[in-house]
């Protein structure tokens, strides 16, 4: 495991995906450790090398005695991107993990890209953390835990209380009380407001309609202090890309490739201000094409195009491959699969060949394929499923000969 030993902690991170690819720092929020963007991370790994760390005395990093500051916990993210060898970034983080991306941007601009600031804010009221503060002195986590969570989630989804819920409560109730007081310390003692004429990364500002730890006015507070600053709300508590995964990472990515939204009446859903033009979006569609399908495949049909279907070709290149194959929500292999059902239901075999043979050679198993016939089956009927087992089979077949 990677660790960095700083003013007497011992500090976790690690570091995940392709070096190839931009850098994004994930910040979590108090009672949190680097899982909470467990959720997220399958699309966030799609676009970018991830680094995520565990403020002290949370998750696997050790408390340090005493009260902490935002300028020490600051020290401690720059600390970290020095050990992961990471110059630049881009910053998304949540509550005092938004916080702790102001800091960052002001003090140490040249590190940033972009910044997303999520359900946080600039100054918070410093009551409510020297009661919490007392209560975990005299009682551990277990004492503010009900509290806490229904702070972070609505009511809906702590009633459902599906896995992410129970994820979260378990690693609330094992963080080390001295740690968690001594962030309470620094939240209670914070005041970033002088800092945030000074911000000039690109910022997106995400706030939660129904979030009363940082309510919507503390976001939009930051909109109007940060030059440039964009707002979304969505429609969930304080941490957002718990409750909505698909929606937060869907704005996140966006954002960071620096594609323009615009606000709009369904809680601001990302969406471009203008279309992209012909020739990227072509060349976009092109490589994700040969991504999915392999580039030995698209060559053939290209080296075959004739005057009557090159405008067709580049039609599918363009809209196909250039807008849906490259939205962020959905991975390829969820892709594949709802192609494959789709076209067996249709009767559509030839495409339904060419999508299970991209699958088999890239990553779709035999068993997975089983379970989604057998889905059609029942919904699509069974001479589909029927037919489409026998082209399996038959791919299988071919495939084994080779």
């Amino acid at each position: 495991m990677p660790f960095l030993q700083r003013d007497g902690a011992r500090l976790f991170w690690r570091l995940d995906g392709d070096p190839a690819r931009p850098v994004l720092t994930l910040l979590n929020s108090l009672g949190t450790d680097h899982t909470l963007w467990e959720p997220v991370m399958p699309v966030l790994l799609r676009r970018f090398r991830v680094l995520r760390m565990d403020k002290p005395g949370h998750g696997s990093s050790d408390a340090r005695a005493g009260d902490y500051t935002i300028d020490q916990l600051g020290e401690d993210v720059l600390a970290v991107l020095d050990a992961a060898g990471i110059e630049r970034t881009h910053l998304c983080g949540v509550s005092i993990g938004g916080m702790l991306s102001m800091w960052v941007a002001a003090k140490a601009p040249q590190r940033v890209d972009r910044i997303v600031l999520s359900n946080t804010s600039a100054k918070v009221l410093s009551e409510g953390f020297a009661d919490r503060i007392a209560k975990v002195r005299e009682g551990g986590m277990a004492s503010v835990a009900d509290m806490v969570l229904g702070r972070f989630f609505t009511p809906r989804f702590v009633a459902r209380a599906n896995e992410r819920f129970h994820s979260v409560r378990t690693t609330l109730l094992q963080i080390d009380p001295a740690g968690y007081v001594g962030c309470c310390a620094a939240l209670r003692d914070m005041d970033l407001r002088p800092l945030l004429g000074s911000i000039k990364a690109p910022a997106l500002v995400i706030t939660g309609r129904d979030d009363y730890s940082t309510p919507p006015a503390m976001g939009q507070a930051l909109v109007a202090a940060i030059a440039g600053a964009r707002h979304a709300e969505l429609p969930v508590a304080h941490i957002s890309h718990v409750e909505m995964p698909a929606r937060f990472a869907d704005l996140v990515v966006r954002f960071c490739e620096g594609e323009p939204l615009r606000d709009t009446p369904d809680e601001n859903w990302p969406l471009r201000n203008a279309p992209l033009d012909e020739g990227t979006r072509y060349e976009r569609g092109l490589q994700r094409r040969r991504q999915v399908l392999g580039s030995d495949y698209v060559d053939s049909r290209l080296k075959s195009l004739a005057p009557l279907n090159t405008g067709f070709q580049d039609l599918i290149t363009r809209y196909a491959w250039g807008e849906i194959w490259t939205r962020p929500i959905f991975d390829d292999r969820t892709r594949r699969l709802l192609v494959m059902a789709i076209t067996c239901g249709l009767g559509r075999w030839e495409e339904f060949d060419l999508h299970l043979r991209a699958g088999l050679e890239a990553e779709l198993e035999p068993a997975e394929i089983e379970e989604l016939l057998l889905l059609c089956a029942i919904y699509a009927g069974v001479p589909a499923a029927n037919t489409a087992f026998q082209h399996v089979l038959k791919r299988i077949n071919d495939n084994d000969k080779t």
